[in-house]
């Protein structure tokens, strides 16, 4: 039986700047970019899609600039969730705190279904939900232990794929511009499948505005950081040089990756094979490129669902923590870990495994959805947060130079950046593959709100939870 801490419910901080990074890649880098890049080639053209993981780019950019700013002055496990319940209003922080953990636990359910998928290449006699069990066993033992265990995983996790993106760039780059021969090819591409069949941006630059909202959920995880920042060390020190390094090399790997696609995969090719990369390091002459790609893609399955299924835990003890759900989910082992929501947390992630197969297309997509519009929901609300953080803590007297991270061109960069998700988040209006994230995720948004304001807050007034904690006196002090 584990031992709890019941004297402080605190978590221990054992996480240091290269946790940080990696745990970011490992959120960030996942199918969408081995797997999803070859649909926003087809889709924008090879101009297009190397504009839009740009624009993207920057929009994670400017998010990251806000969460550092919160981070470094309030470094909890919580991170956005609490940001939101202290700055915009307790029924935000516990509709954003909950959409999130709810996308999470699926994602890390879905993660773990394509995880057995994949396995079937190699064992073809051994059944999806075996894989399930053995991976999510293992997943929760590495989160059991100690957050230090698990972040040394997710640095190993994520480590394995930086390489192979590495490897992919560097001999895709080399066979394009004719430094290695490629099969079937007497010269190299060069930059000639740029500016043929239609140029740059054959369908137009409408096409690349609509191919935007997968780019963005595609630099999703970034904000991990932030959740991660409860749990390490010196955070005024690690969370800045973290959050740097995750940016310009993130968008470095991204761009420079679909540059390569772009240059040696036709676009009107790209949208119909299975895996992009698959295709490039079988031009190259990689033996057992499929089955490379096989290891590299479970690797980054399985790293998305480590680092998720250590963002529900922590997403799900903040609330408990706030008030929002039972107090016995604050409860923390003698190591730091809130085991009972890494319980739940996973409990969750395995129903989701059930909804994929008795409701296949039906709730599971819906909770899909959610958790995609979720994903622009936290990062709109990190945005909102710094704006008003900067806005209250200015007002209580507060000097910016005591402010160790400062989001620079105060309020423009906030601003922009919840602008620029709030445009995202309506072109899903346009999407008939996406709509269904609204259909699903304003219900539920609002089920949120009408439940915490019947239900929570009633709850909060009469167990006289201190609400006193988000005025603005406390902000200079933070």
């Amino acid at each position: 039986m584990a031992s709890f801490n019941h004297e402080n419910n605190q978590l221990q901080r054992s996480m240091k700047s290269r946790h940080l990074f990696m745990i970011a890649l490992g959120g960030v880098i996942g199918t969408g970019l081995f797997l999803g890049s070859g649909f926003t080639l087809n889709q924008a053209g090879p101009g297009g899609a190397v504009l839009a993981y740009l624009v993207g780019g920057f929009v994670m950019y400017l998010v990251m600039l806000c969460l550092g700013e919160l981070a470094v002055a309030m470094p909890v496990a919580g991170s956005f969730q609490d940001y939101a319940t202290r700055f915009i209003g307790p029924g935000t922080g516990f509709t954003i705190g909950w959409m999130y953990w709810l996308g999470w636990a699926t994602t890390v359910g879905l993660e773990l279904t394509s995880s057995g998928i994949l396995m079937k290449r190699w064992f073809p006699d051994v059944s999806v939900w075996v894989w399930c069990v053995v991976f999510g066993t293992m997943l929760f033992l590495l989160n059991a232990f100690s957050a230090r265990s698990f972040a040394e995983t997710e640095f190993w996790f994520a480590g394995i794929k930086v390489v192979a993106i590495l490897m992919f760039i560097i001999l895709g780059g080399a066979a394009m511009f004719g430094l290695i021969d490629m099969k079937g090819s007497e010269t190299a591409p060069m930059f000639s499948n740029f500016f043929s069949d239609g140029g740059l941006f054959p369908h137009g630059v409408l096409a690349v505005l609509l191919t935007m909202v997968t780019v963005n959920f595609s630099f999703q995880g970034t904000e991990l950081i932030g959740i991660a920042s409860g749990e390490s060390e010196s955070p005024d020190k690690t969370i800045p040089k973290a959050i740097r390094n995750t940016v310009w090399r993130t968008i470095v790997f991204f761009v420079a990756a679909i540059v390569v696609l772009a240059g040696i995969i036709p676009w009107k090719e790209a949208g119909v094979v299975e895996s992009p990369f698959v295709v490039v390091f079988d031009k190259i002459g990689i033996p057992y490129a499929a089955d490379l790609m096989n290891f590299v893609v479970l690797t980054a399955l399985l790293s998305v669902a480590n680092s998720g299924l250590y963002t529900t835990t922590r997403m799900l003890w903040a609330l408990s923590r706030n008030g929002m759900a039972s107090p016995a989910l604050a409860r923390v082992t003698a190591k730091g870990i809130p085991l009972n929501a890494l319980i739940i947390s996973l409990g969750v992630a395995g129903l989701s495994l059930l909804t994929s197969v008795f409701a296949e297309g039906t709730v599971y997509n819906w909770l899909l959805s959610i958790s995609g519009m979720t994903a622009i929901l936290a990062w709109m609300a990190i945005a909102a947060s710094q704006f008003i953080f900067r806005k209250r803590f200015l007002q209580a007297g507060g000097d910016i130079r005591d402010l160790k991270f400062r989001t620079p061109l105060y309020p423009i960069v906030p601003i922009l950046a919840f602008s620029l998700n709030a445009i995202a988040l309506l072109s899903l209006i346009f999407i008939p593959e996406q709509r269904m994230a609204l259909y699903c995720g304003i219900p539920f948004m609002l089920l949120c709100y009408l439940y915490y304001n019947l239900c929570v807050k009633k709850k909060l007034q009469k167990n006289d939870v201190d609400m006193k904690v988000y005025e603005d006196k406390d902000v200079v002090s933070m």
